[in-house]
Parts: structure tokens; sequence; C-alpha cells
């Protein structure tokens, strides 16, 4: 009715229970039956949610919060230095398959590697700086050369004091500032006497890249010179002499390939101990 309230004058219906018959065949309403049924379903659903909810709980109680694996993982790594063999952290044979310059397959073996230390005196003054948020708990490296003697490159594995957050940290200062490409923050080489490496010092440093993880307390680095000894006037990052139509020295005989490559496969292979480790520490 135009003016008045919709619905208003028109009959109220109600209607019946739907009626069925009992065992004596009298009518019966259904809801009699309906009723019992949903309560039993209700209160299987309670129970449900009960049983859902303490599991809940008890996790809760226990500390398990669904990242407890990940900071396991991330502790685990810190402890690899004493817990895996030294053959396993650096081989004495590293295949870099398309490692090389256009896809060239490389081949590294090592001449030597240095007791593992602390970092006194292991990295230039700023690099040391740079890396000082995240302290030093020891630090591992070994030089390699190419399957021509050619190329020498050190690789190190600086094991942090640090926390995930402070690992997280320093990544992205790193990313942010470009620190991984200063020459100033160069890591330095390790030479070793009677091998190909005995003239491999500051001067020689001719390309090097640095890794700071954050899934593991470590940073990964490697540093790459000619194993005659000549120095280098203009040192490239890796991430530098590798791009297409770089025309510097260290570019063009592939000495950025040689530190990306050595860098990228002990990272691999230091992953791979950090999600299966067979080692137990001594």
């Amino acid at each position: 009715m135009p003016g008045g309230t919709l619905g208003a004058g028109r009959p109220v219906v109600s209607f019946a229970e739907p009626e069925g018959y009992d065992e004596h065949a009298r009518p019966r309403p259904l809801a009699r039956r309906v009723r019992p049924r949903t309560a039993a379903v209700a209160a299987c659903l309670v129970l449900g949610v009960g049983l859902i909810g303490g599991a809940v709980t008890g996790s809760w109680l226990v500390g398990d919060s669904g990242d407890g694996g990940a900071r396991d993982t991330f502790a685990a790594a810190g402890s690899l230095w004493h817990s895996v063999p030294v053959d396993r952290l650096f081989p004495p044979t590293v295949e870099g398959t398309g490692a090389g310059p256009g896809g060239a397959d490389r081949t590294w073996t090592r001449v030597a590697v240095a007791p593992d230390s602390g970092c006194k005196d292991a990295f230039d003054p700023l690099l040391k700086k740079a890396l000082a948020p995240v302290g030093c708990q020891r630090l591992l490296r070994a030089t390699y050369t190419d399957a021509t003697q050619s190329f020498v490159t050190t690789v190190g594995l600086l094991f942090t004091d640090a926390d995930a957050a402070s690992m997280d940290a320093l990544a992205k200062r790193f990313q942010q500032e470009g620190l991984a490409s200063r020459t100033d923050l160069m890591p330095r080489a390790y030479a070793a006497k009677d091998t190909a490496a005995a003239r491999f010092g500051t001067r020689q440093r001719a390309s090097w890249t640095i890794s700071v993880l954050t899934d593991a307390p470590v940073v990964v680095y490697a540093v790459s010179g000619w194993a005659d000894g000549r120095s280098v006037d203009t040192p490239l990052s890796a991430e530098q002499a590798t791009q297409s139509g770089a025309t510097s020295a260290p570019a063009q005989a592939g000495l950025g390939n040689e530190a990306q490559g050595l860098a990228d496969r002990i990272e691999r292979a230091l992953r791979k101990d950090v999600t299966s480790p067979t080692e137990k520490p001594s």
C-alpha cells in the first residue's frame, strides 16, 4: 500500500512442523528426530574445536612457533667451522661448470689452507670496520689456482657472532651502500710459500666478491689475481668485471669470473652442510 509499511495488513502465516511416523504408525513431528542429530553434530564440532585448540596451546607451551627450524638451522651453521672437515668446506678440487667467461668451464685446485684463526690483521682497516657489527667467531681461508696455474684465488668463510637480525642488517647495508664494490673494502689474499700463490699479495688483488648471508652467520668472499705476481693498478669487483663490454685487464682475463665462480661454489657446499650436517662437533 502506498505510504504504508511493506507487508502491513498481510496475514501472518505459520507452518506446522512436518510430520513423520513412529514405530506404532502414529504421526510424529520430524523435528523430534532432527534436533537430537543436530545436537550430536554440534557436540562433535565443539569437541573437534577443543582438540584443535588444545593442540595449538600445547604447541605454544613447548615453544614451537613455526620458525624454530629456521632458528635451529641458523644456529647450527655457526658451528660448521669446527664440525665439518676442511676438505668439505674447501674441497681439494672444485669444478666450475660454466663459471668462466662466455660460459666456459673452470677447474680450481686448492694449493693452500690457512690455519683457522680470528680476524686480527685479516682484513684491510675499512673492511674490518664494516664487518665489525657482526663480530668474528672464526675465519677460514684457502687459496686455489686454475687449471693453467695462471690465476690464483683466495676464498674465505667468516663465521660471525651475529644473530639473524644483525646479518640481515649488514646485508642490507652492503647492498644499499654498494660496499661490495668499493676498492677500499677488498678482502686480503692468502699467500702461501712454495705454492703458485706465493706472490699473491695486496698489490696483486685484481677482482673480488663479498656475500653477506642472511640464513647463516657467515660472510663468504673471494679475491683473485695473476699467479705471476704482477700488480694491478685498477682492480674491479667481480660484479663489474663480469659485465658485458668490460675492457679492463682483470675483466678481459676473466678474473671476475674466477672470484665469483669459486665463491659461489664454496657457498653452495656450505649450504649443503647447513641443511644436512653429518659430522658432530669435536
